[in-house]
Order: structure tokens, then sequence, then C-alpha cells
């Protein structure tokens, strides 16, 4: 019990301990040019006593990840701006977004019943706090931008950069916006009473994408008011859909067999492991989004406090509205109706609660919801999607026209638009792809998938730093019975989607139900035949790769890497 007090919010402060400390002192000792700092030291910090006792360890040369100190890693761009309100509403504005719109059918579809499904958003909601305080862990370890490739980096260092170039192929290749930009225009399109026809449906995703990515590359200032007030806005109308569940339970509604809808809740239910492991997914996709703090920190003010604060407050919340909204779809419509309904539950639900006249203003709202969760994703362009890809190019991976320009943050000197560019190709590609009633469901299992490859190894890689280097400061530790339950329903989730579902077909037919487990392998399979090329292949050629460290104009430093003729002696 008493390393479960760790997650009460009366521990979120640690101080690092007599043998911890002594760890920092030896390694200052053993080299004085080591640049060890306290959070007092790289944050503009609201608590300075505090800060000044929180270590950052990502400059230990054991566990440094990459090629960069961590005042390298963090020069450039916007500086520290973000505080614990900011964060919270990062995370809670990029979670709540098109998934519980319009997932729920989905998820009905495949588990069978709606009581398995109300389960599985449970499992959903367990199985993100079990990843949020693994993260927590990492992230206090080494509060820096870059998420999963920092802590890969720092568990996996042989062969040097191996993990960093498959990491770099999933976020790359599968960092997909598509699916809100097909939900925005298929609720676009119901609302103005139009059939959604597979290219009209391309052609204002195409539009949206577009827009969006240029907003933030070229204003982003404005582009952060714009994200902010959708942001805000997404989450008044889910807040809305709970309290009318509500009123529908308590029957003040024309609906007055709200009840009824939940008798044999587990009638019909899924006896098939894959259909439940294709379900997970989409409800994890739902939650995505806990772990973007993450992903920004260098931008965040005292990373170590605001990401203990900020990630479970935020996770919270959306838990919380998450189980509420489902019970009002639940409670308004049939099992069928639900099944039925696509990409578009939360217009059947404003149809059956307040009519059809109703249905397609409120219907113009989910749209402008799903716009919002397009507008955040691609602020998190640029403070996390495109800042993952902006330090991917900063340790010299070779990309087409140069690492230095896709690490930059040409041409504002604040955004990262060329890390944006890089957000945006393959959105496009997905989009114009399979048709629309199918490339939503297969984006969600297609990103999911490789996501649980990464997460196993995140989790197998906190294991192996906690045996390895077991007196590092870490200011927040997870408990690992927590970590545990984490990688067996990471290793479940990697096998079920092999095993043929009930239906025989999945959930993307014409696709086989086994193409995205596919799909997600041989993207990461691609990486470490990159890693192979660039990284083993010049050395049977008879070159040898010499890295340097180049500040751009707006301060960011970036490793390069060139050939050099080996001279044999």
């Amino acid at each position: 019990m008493a390393s479960f007090t760790q997650f009460l919010p009366s521990s979120l402060r640690r101080t690092p301990q007599p043998r911890e400390q002594a760890e920092v002192e030896s390694v200052i000792a053993e080299d004085p040019q080591l640049d060890v700092k306290n959070e007092k030291g790289v944050v503009d910090s609201d608590d300075d006593d505090a800060a000044s006792k929180e270590l950052t360890t990502a400059v230990d040369p054991g566990v440094n990840p990459g090629g960069l100190t961590f005042e390298e890693d963090a020069a450039g761009g916007m500086g520290r701006h973000l505080g614990v309100f900011s964060c919270t509403l990062l995370i809670v504005g990029r979670i709540i977004g098109t998934g519980i719109f319009s997932t729920p059918s989905s998820i009905l579809n495949s588990v069978g019943s709606i009581g398995a499904s109300l389960m599985l958003w449970v499992l959903g909601f367990v199985l993100s706090f079990c990843g949020l305080f693994i993260w927590l862990e990492f992230g206090t370890m080494f509060p820096r931008s870059g998420g999963e490739k920092v802590y890969l980096e720092a568990a996996y260092k042989k062969p040097k950069y191996l993990v960093t170039v498959i990491f770099a192929a999933n976020a790359i290749l599968l960092g997909f916006t598509a699916s809100g930009c097909i939900v925005f225009a298929q609720n676009i399109l119901v609302t103005a009473g139009h059939t959604a026809d597979r290219w009209v449906t391309r052609g204002i995703a195409l539009a949206v994408i577009f827009f969006v990515t240029l907003l933030h590359g070229l204003t982003p200032r404005l582009g952060v008011y714009v994200m902010n007030g959708l942001s805000v806005f997404k989450i008044v109308i889910l807040v809305f859909v709970v309290v009318t569940g509500w009123v529908v339970l308590s029957g003040a509604t024309s609906i007055k067999d709200s009840h009824t809808h939940f008798h044999n809740a587990f009638a019909g239910s899924s006896h098939s492991s894959n259909d439940y492991a294709t379900a997970t997914f989409k409800v994890l996709y739902t939650y995505a989004g806990w772990s973007n703090v993450n992903y920004v920190l260098n931008n965040v003010k005292n990373p170590v406090r605001t990401l203990k604060i900020a990630g479970p407050l935020g996770l919270g919340i959306c838990a919380v509205l998450y189980l509420l909204a489902n019970v009002a779809y639940f409670a308004a419509a049939t099992k069928e109706e639900i099944s039925n309904s696509g990409v578009t539950v939360a217009s059947l639900f404003f149809k059956k609660v307040f009519g059809a006249t109703a249905q397609k203003a409120l219907t113009v709202f989910v749209a402008l919801s799903a716009l919002g969760w397009v507008f955040l994703i691609n602020r998190m362009g640029t403070f996390a999607a495109s800042r993952v890809n902006q330090e991917l190019a900063k340790e010299g991976i070779p990309l087409p026209f140069g690492s230095r320009f896709w690490a930059s943050n040409w041409p504002t000197g604040k955004s990262p638009f060329p890390g944006l560019i890089i957000h945006m190709i393959p959105s496009v590609i997905v989009i114009l792809g399979p048709p629309p009633s199918v490339a939503y469901p297969f984006i969600l299992d297609v990103e999911g998938y490789p996501q649980q490859i990464i997460n196993f190894f995140i989790v197998v890689g906190l294991f192996y730093l906690r045996w390895h280097k077991p007196n590092l400061p870490r200011p927040f530790k997870v408990w690992w019975p927590l970590a545990v339950f984490f990688s067996a329903a990471s290793v479940f989730l990697l096998v079920a989607p092999f095993l043929k579902p009930a239906n025989g077909v999945g959930d993307t037919p014409p696709l086989p139900y086994y193409l995205y487990c596919l799909v997600g392998i041989g993207v990461m399979a691609a990486g470490v035949v990159y890693w192979a090329a660039w990284r083993v292949l010049p050395g049977y050629l008879g070159y040898e790769l010499i890295p340097h460290k180049e500040q751009l104009n707006d301060g960011t430093v970036v490793t390069l890497v060139r050939l050099r003729l080996c001279v044999l002696k």
C-alpha cells in the first residue's frame, strides 16, 4: 500500500534519496565538464525551492538519449511557456476528439453487446492510467521532448540509432491526421443533407488538412487561438451529451424505455479474442493523448512538477466523461441503431433525443469538434507530432532535402513547419487511398498495433533501467504490478489480432482482418532496412560515418552525419 500512495497528489513531489544524490555527485566528480543541472537551472519555475531539489538525469552519460545534451536538445523554438493549465488542456483537448463521437458503433459491432462494449471502455481507462504512470516515470527521469523516442534511446543503446530509426518509420509513415478530417467531412455532409460521396468526402478532408497545416505552420499564434477555442467548445459538447444522457435516463424526454436498453446487457457478446483485441485498439485510440505532454517537455515550465499534475488530471477528466457519454448513447438508442450508425453515432443520439431538425444543428457541433481535434493534432504538430519529427531530424537521421531543413523552425522561427509537412503527407495518402468507410476503422487499427509493440519494449526498458541503473533519481516511480499488467495487455493485443474473428472477415472488409497487423509490422521492418542501409552498408563499401553538431539560425542544434572514405593503415 505504501507504494500505491505515490500516485496520490500529496506524493507528487519526491526528494532524491541520499544514495541517488551521491551517485549524481560522483558523476560530476568524475567528469567536471559534465553539465548536470537541477530544474532551477533549466526552467523558469514558479517554485524555485522545489525545482532546485529535482535533479535531471538526462545528462548522465550512461543513459543520455541520443547524441545531443539536455541543453542542446532544448535550444531553439518558442522556449518554456506551457504551465499546468495549458498542459492539462493539451491532454484533455487532444483526447476528446472524433473517437468518442464516432467509434462506439464500431466497438459495439466488434464485441456484439452493450455490456461488453462498456467493459472495454473501462479496460481502456485502466490501461491508459497504467501507461500514464509508466510514462510519468520516464518523463520525470528524462524531461525533454520526444516521448517514446527518448525513452527507447535511453534503454536500447546498441545497435546505435536502431530504435531511433524504427521509431521514426512508425512516427512518420503512420503519423495520420486523416481520421479527424474524414469525420469532419462526413458530419458536414450529413448536416447539409447530402450523401457522403467518396470523392466529395475526400475533397473536404483534403481541404481541412491543407488549411490547418498552413495555419499552424505560417501563423502559429493565430492557430493556437483557434485551436484553444475549438478545444473548449468540444469539451462543452461532450459535457452536453453527458447531461442529456442523464435527462434521458430520468424519463424526462420522449424516450421512455431507455432503461430497457441495458437489460441483458451481455446478450450477443462475441467469444473471439480477435474481436476484443481489435475493439480494444479503437478504445485506446480514443484515449490517445495522455502522453502528449511528454512530447513537448522542452516547452514546459518546471516540466517534472507540471507533468506529474497535468497527466493524471487530464486523463481522469476524460475517462469520466467518456464512460458517461457511452451510457448516454446506449440510453437513447438501441443496440441495432447504434451498430448501423457508422461514424455518426453522435448525430443519431441528437436525432433520437431532439428530433431531425435539431439533429442538423447539433451535428454541426460534432463536425466542429472533429475540426477542433484536427487543429489540436496539428498544434501538436507544432508541439508534439511535428516536434517529434523535428527531434528525429536533429539526431541526424538522413531525410530528403537534408536534416537541417526538417530540424528547423522555418519560416517563422517558432513553429516547425517542415515537421508539419512530414505529418501531413501520410494523411493525404490515407485520405486518397481506401474508401472513407473503410479508411476510418482501418486507421484506428493500423495506428494501434505498432504502438503496442513500442509500448511493450518501453515497459521492458523500464525494468532494464531499474536493474541496470537502480540509483538514478526518479521523481516518480510506477508501482511495478501496474507495469506488469500493462505489458501483459500489450502481449495479448499483439497476439490476438492474428486469431480469426467470429465473423471471419473482421471490421474492415474487403481488407483481410490481419492486414493492419502486417502493415504495422511492415512499417517497423522498413525502419530496420533503412537503418541497415544508413549505418551498416557504408562500412562494407569502405566508408565511415562522421557526426558533428551545428547550430541553426533559430538556435536549434542539429547533429549532421557525413560519409568519409576509410583510410587503410
